[in-house]
């Protein structure tokens, strides 16, 4: 037996030890985000009966701290979380099944950085969806992701809509790359390699599906030789993105250069079994007006979308997803 073999072997016995540890790990944090349930289940039934009040919930921790010593996680202010965590979703079967796939310390994040209902659904299944780390999901609040996706969803072409329909939901209006720490009148070459060294962050922040296939991707065309800023792989999507970058503002005219490079990843590059190719232009800045003129005739599977390389000020967002919130509720009633 060659060692080749042998090591293929020993490769395949680490993913099963793998796949065990990561069964029991899931099982475990299952019973423990169940028992922190059934505690705020029992906590919440005896105040609301008034069989207790808040000095019980305080004698109880103190019990357990005595009786149990080894037993940590039942702190009176963790007890009085688990009620809340009971209280918040007993009446949400919508996302009941997505509690367990989380940690505790995910939920937390959620349950204590949410205003809405929405929120904390939106956040629980990106959560799930994108396995956003607690220190990705701190981030994402940071980002006021759920804000900016409600306010401002993503502007694509009508043909994303009509040859991806689920196009929409993968991309963002703007993406956030405070992480670069670029400096202040950066060069697209700047841009280009911060983002490849730092590729593994701006992955999290495109989306679990993304696969990065090459920087300066060559086309030739007729001859001539032509090069793509960013390439990547959509897997939910099943089709090539191409990112080109720039530093200034959207102009109309980019929408044609980024259209000939789709023809050309379609002809030459995309497999039979692939759909057609996305296009996105991503700016430093954008005029939503000129965005939708330039994108409302144009054949292109294109969308156009802004880069940050600033953390968005999370309070005006806020209040502006007040007042949509104001608008868009019968009665006028704010609290969805």
């Amino acid at each position: 037996m060659t060692s080749d073999v042998v090591q293929n072997d020993f490769i395949d016995v680490v993913r099963l030890i793998e796949a065990a540890r990561q069964k029991s790990y899931q099982a475990i944090n299952t019973a423990l985000i169940e028992l922190y349930w059934q505690v705020g289940e029992y906590i919440s039934g005896k105040i609301s009966t008034s069989q207790w009040g808040d000095a019980v919930v305080t004698q109880l921790a103190n019990h357990i701290a005595q009786t149990h010593p080894g037993l940590r996680g039942f702190t009176r202010r963790n007890l009085f979380r688990m009620r809340q965590f009971y209280e918040t979703y007993r009446d949400d079967e919508k996302v009941s099944a997505l509690l367990t796939q989380l940690s505790w310390t995910h939920n937390l994040i959620i349950l204590s950085q949410s205003q809405y209902p929405e929120e904390r659904e939106f956040y629980l299944r990106q959560s799930v969806q994108e396995n956003w780390s607690t220190r990705e999901l701190e981030r994402q609040f940071k980002t006021a992701l759920f804000e900016r996706t409600v306010l401002t969803p993503p502007k694509v072409s009508a043909v994303v809509a009509k040859t991806h329909p689920t196009g929409a939901a993968v991309f963002k209006d703007a993406y956030m790359l405070e992480f670069l720490g670029l400096p202040t009148g950066h060069s697209e070459a700047q841009l280009q390699q911060g983002l490849l060294q730092q590729l593994k962050a701006f992955l999290i922040e495109l989306g679990s599906d993304f696969y990065f296939v090459g920087a300066e991707y060559p086309l030739q065309v007729g001859g001539r030789d032509f090069a793509l800023d960013l390439l990547f792989f959509h897997r939910g999507l099943n089709c090539l993105v191409a990112i080109e970058l720039k530093v200034g503002r959207f102009e109309p005219e980019y929408v044609g250069k980024l259209a000939f490079y789709l023809e050309a990843l379609d002809r030459d590059v995309r497999k039979s079994h692939e759909n057609p190719a996305i296009g996105v232009l991503l700016c430093a800045s954008k005029d939503d007006e000129v965005v939708e003129y330039a994108l409302s005739r144009t054949l292109s599977p294109a969308l156009i979308a802004q880069y940050q390389t600033q953390l968005p000020d999370k309070k005006l967002l806020r209040e502006k997803l007040h007042e949509f919130y104001l608008q868009n509720t019968p009665d006028g009633e704010g609290d969805i």
